[in-house]
């Protein structure tokens, strides 16, 4: 028996069930970058589980070999059984898929010597094992090679990784961009625009890159640590600074991923200053099989903390070319603060998440000081229900209560005019935000999309306190993947940036700070998949009657985005 032992492989279970695995993806052709665990691994005909040498080809149910080693494996457990601990099937298998098989019981048979528990082997089964040992030598060697091989690159992938807990997640972002018009649109809406600015075109190349380091403990938490560094002009209207602002007057001409420095407000001290900067801080865990928590240190943004039924277009690197096309207003409520979101999704259709964020951009939740901190501070806090009865449709109900008490107020985060995210002349105020969205698929291919906003204001303090103004905000979205090449996306997004629709506040000058007319964004963009990490999107963005004002002349953007991912 001894002897015999010495003959055995010393081959575990798992590893001869992950050599097999790899060895027909070798033979297929295919490369697989992650290993999966054998607990989830599953057949052809979707049986969750190789549980019987009877499962696995070339030898026949009806072979000695075949019948020997099923019995070998139902005797001494070699391969685990069926939840009723029968085995069934009677399918043929494959040499190599055989010796998978003979290596299990192999194994097992070496464990009971090994404990001392020879006694429980059986002297012809041992003789079997020999001669099964002895006719599938060549395939054993072949496994045992294989197992070599990848024993010794998992252990050179071990000594040069950059950390067993951390993975690096990269992405570059390299743009072309110019706008056009006849005439800068400097002034907002029920304002004579004879003074109006000419519009200096001038192309731009800018760039924008993150690094996200994400870690985790314990499989299924993860710490997000990112960092950015950027360059490309923002269209803030209203701005002074040297920027595209400057050059459109109006935020609704705003790129996706605009910004200089300082985190969600997209806006820094130093035009052009590709300064590297912590951007954001964050962790997730589950807690339990039906809820996951996300706290939000630094940099939260609530549309990457939520459903935004926008999937195609949502990422600012490979969606949209423009802010407002993203998704709904709604979530940018609070960007860039601190706090914390809970997510419900039980076995079912609707999921439920409920979230907190203070200290928007610039207004920090760890100052101790009056006006600031989590509680005293500016604040968002957002529910929100979807509904998802099939795989094609879904629908949310989004709610969002928002206060802003201190530095610049920007009600919809850059989204829309100048009186709709500041209704009240920079004095605080509360807002009730309420919004629909939803996402068809038609087929695989199609999906449409949109979303309708509405939001009721009330100024606390200045000489508008007390008052109350309204907006409201809508857009339509028809997105085709896989269009002319496997991964790319053309778009189409059309809709109404949020404008005020009605103001109590009138100012000293007499004006009051409500829209006049309807400015409509029209966006067309074509997402190229070059290889699995580059993607080149060319795009347009048109501005209809830019800051609700037909006075106004129409204003043109067009992009060449390139972004690379690693």
């Amino acid at each position: 028996m001894k002897k015999l032992s010495k003959k055995i492989l010393r081959l575990s279970p798992v590893v001869v069930a992950a050599t097999f695995f790899a060895a027909n993806s070798a033979m297929a052709g295919e490369v697989k970058e992650q290993v999966t665990p054998v607990s989830v691994l599953t057949s052809q005909d979707n049986i969750g589980q190789v549980t019987s040498v009877s499962q696995f080809s070339d030898v026949q149910p009806t072979d000695w070999a075949f019948q020997a080693l099923q019995s070998l494996v139902e005797r001494y457990g070699c391969i685990a059984g069926y939840p009723n601990g029968t085995y069934r099937g009677n399918r043929a298998l494959t040499r190599y898929e055989f010796a998978a098989g003979l290596n299990a019981c192999l194994d097992r048979v070496n464990e009971l010597i090994a404990t001392a528990t020879a006694d429980l082997v059986r002297k012809e089964d041992l003789a079997t094992l020999q001669r099964l040992q002895e006719e599938f030598s060549a395939e054993l060697a072949t496994l045992r090679g294989r197992v070599d091989t990848l024993e010794a690159r998992t252990a050179e992938l071990e000594a040069n990784q950059f950390s067993t807990t951390t993975k690096l997640v990269g992405e570059a972002i390299f743009n072309l961009s110019d706008a056009f018009g006849s005439a800068r649109q400097a002034v907002p809406s029920g304002v004579n625009t004879a003074t109006a600015a000419e519009l200096q075109e001038n192309i731009v190349f800018s760039d924008r890159v993150r690094l996200n380091l994400l870690t985790s403990f314990f499989g299924s938490d993860q710490l997000q640590t990112r960092l950015q560094a950027r360059n490309t002009p923002i269209y803030d209207g209203g701005s002074t600074s040297q920027n595209r602002a400057s050059i459109t007057g109006t935020s609704m001409t705003r790129l996706s991923f605009d910004g200089d420095r300082g985190s969600g407000s997209g806006r820094g001290t130093t035009i052009g200053s590709n300064d590297i900067e912590l951007d954001k801080l964050n962790y997730a865990f589950n807690l339990g099989s039906a809820a996951r928590i996300k706290i939000d240190a630094f940099g939260a943004e609530l549309y990457e903390n939520v459903n935004t039924f926008n999937p195609d277009l949502a990422s600012s690197g490979r969606g949209a070319i423009s802010r407002y096309g993203r998704f709904s207003p709604i979530y940018r409520q609070g960007n860039g603060g601190s706090g914390a979101t809970l997510t419900l999704n039980p076995k079912g259709p609707i999921t439920v998440s409920a979230a907190y964020v203070a200290g928007a951009p610039n207004l920090t939740a760890n100052n101790p000081n009056d006006g600031f901190g989590l509680f005293d501070g500016s604040y968002a806090a957002l529910g929100q229900v979807s509904f998802q009865p099939s795989q094609a449709f879904n629908i949310g109900l989004t709610y969002a209560r928002t206060y802003q008490n201190k530095g610049g107020i920007s009600l919809f985060d850059g989204t829309g005019s100048q009186y709709a995210n500041n209704p009240f002349n920079g004095a605080a105020l509360t807002a009730d935000n309420y919004g629909v969205e939803a996402s068809l698929r038609l087929g695989s291919k199609i999906t449409l999309g949109g979303w309708y906003g509405y939001t009721e204001a009330e100024a606390k303090g200045g000489a508008a306190n007390g008052a109350n103004a309204y907006s409201e905000y809508w857009a339509g979205t028809l997105s085709f993947k896989d269009f002319a090449r496997p991964g790319s996306v053309l778009a189409f997004v059309f809709g109404q940036p949020p404008k005020t629709t009605g103001n109590e506040f009138i100012q000293a000058n007499g004006i009051r700070r409500q829209d006049r007319d309807t400015s409509y964004h029209l966006e067309a963009l074509y997402r190229l998949q070059l290889t699995d990490n580059i993607a080149v999107t060319p795009g347009v963005l048109v501005i209809f009657n830019p800051e609700h004002n037909d006075r106004n002349d129409t204003v043109y953007v067009g992009t060449l985005r390139t972004t690379f991912t690693f």
